[in-house]
């Protein structure tokens, strides 16, 4: 008899049952990432033991190697993911005075850089089935400041570019894209990290392409891929040094008399140690994640028709969830009664499965950094020192996404497809799900 097929029979652990996971040490292994293997550990002593961690030759090997498998025409290395959409922002034109749209949940660096330049953020809401920003609240925010749209392709669900892109050439915004969530992730047959004009991505040790630290920016577009060395990448404009040999990537006029100083007075190269690791990691990278992708489709398999429960994954065709980084599932209270997800969740972890827990990234929009953080000494908010208008929201201002937390939860973030130990974890689910009102009661 299967774990699934004894959930009606089995009280619920949270009262005294027996619960639906059982103890396994096989689950370290179905769990543990990134994975790190003999190759990896000798690239990166390699480096180590040249004294070239600072250098860039194995850099730019990576970057050559990480553009040919996304399909991108440029790939530039950053020292994280953070800077690298500071980067994207500034190359798009983001400046004193202007504003982006981001969607209000997702990581604080997709938004943030922007108060840095001297703009603001007009926040946007989020389609509740993807997670993503909603096509629908993007327009009636464009104004004659507006340079970028951020679109967050969060936990791995691509956004809707068919949408979201003709809306920003019909206005000459650019769309920088956060590839952070959605290494590998495909939309209609291209993969993300393609489809907006840039793309920055973090490289950090938790997400699902781990190479300690890191990001990547990607553009097929030559003057934003050179405005990004220009500004956080001194070593590479074509200066000579005593340490740098010349390499000219550079050719935009405006930016050549700066050469051999970040414009940014940052420096944003990524060390050799992880693009060593990086290289390694990518070679291995696509049959890690279709392995993910296995696993967690038949997770939700094993789910279907389940109240309260539906898939956070895309359904159109030629697309795929990447890594699935950030694993979550959609909670459909009214269907159990009313059952919060809080309660729904504390009683999936009394059957075994830690992971689960409610909601997402907090919102932003409300968050005081973005309404009284004064970065530069000005005595008024950063948000509104350099503005042409006041964008700053308040908590009603974005109901979707106010609301959203109630009805998400994680998932286990499987990283093999072994059936039987998914099985149980499925069980749990179903469990809680079917005998969700002595839960109420």
């Amino acid at each position: 008899m299967t774990a699934h097929q004894t959930t009606r029979k089995s009280g619920l652990a949270i009262h005294g049952g027996t619960p639906a996971v059982t103890a396994a040490e096989s689950d370290r292994r179905l769990f543990h990432w990134p994975i790190v293997t003999d190759e990896d550990v000798q690239a990166v002593e390699a480096v180590m033991r040249s004294g070239q961690m600072s250098s860039t030759d194995l850099t730019k090997q990576f970057e050559a190697e990480y553009a040919a498998w996304q399909g991108s025409r440029h790939a530039l290395a950053t020292c994280n993911g953070t800077a690298g959409l500071l980067a994207a922002m500034w190359a798009c034109g983001v400046g004193a005075g202007d504003e982006i749209i981001c969607p209000s949940i997702t990581y604080w660096a997709s938004a943030a850089p922007a108060l840095t330049l001297g703009a603001t953020v007009n926040f946007a809401e989020i389609d509740p089935a993807t997670l993503c920003i909603d096509p629908d609240d993007i327009e009636h925010r464009i104004g004659s400041r507006t340079k970028a749209i951020v679109v967050v392709n969060y936990a791995g669900h691509p956004a809707a570019y068919d949408r979201i892109l003709p809306l920003a050439r019909k206005h000459g915004v650019k769309v920088i894209e956060d590839n952070s969530h959605a290494h590998g992730s495909m939309y209609k047959g291209r993969m993300c990290g393609t489809l907006g004009d840039i793309a920055a991505a973090s490289m950090m040790g938790g997400k699902s392409f781990a190479i300690g630290e890191g990001g990547m920016i990607t553009t097929d577009d030559p003057k934003l891929y050179e405005r990004c060395v220009a500004f956080g990448h001194y070593e590479r404009t074509g200066v000579p040094s005593n340490y740098n040999p010349v390499d000219q990537q550079v050719h935009d006029e405006a930016l050549l008399r700066f050469q051999g100083l970040p414009l940014s007075a940052a420096k944003h190269r990524m060390n050799q140690m992880c693009s060593a690791m990086g290289r390694v990691q990518l070679k291995h990278y696509p049959a890690r994640i279709a392995e993910i992708q296995k696993a967690i489709n038949r997770f939700w398999s094993l789910l279907e028709g389940v109240p309260g429960l539906r898939p956070h994954r895309i359904d159109e065709p030629n697309s795929t969830m990447g890594g699935w980084y950030f694993s979550r599932g959609l909670y459909v209270p009214e269907e159990l009664d009313g059952l919060p997800v809080e309660r729904f969740c504390e009683a999936v972890r009394a059957e075994g499965v830690m992971s689960c827990g409610p909601g997402l990234n907090r919102l932003l929009h409300t968050h005081p950094f973005f309404h009284e953080a004064d970065l530069f000494g000005q005595g008024q908010p950063t948000a509104v020192a350099f503005g042409q208008r006041d964008v700053r929201q308040s908590a009603d201002d974005l109901s979707v996404s106010a609301g959203v937390g109630e009805r998400v939860l994680g998932i286990p973030w499987f990283k093999h497809d072994e059936a039987d130990r998914i099985e149980q974890y499925a069980a749990a689910y179903r469990k809680v799900a079917e005998h969700a009102g002595e839960l109420k009661r």
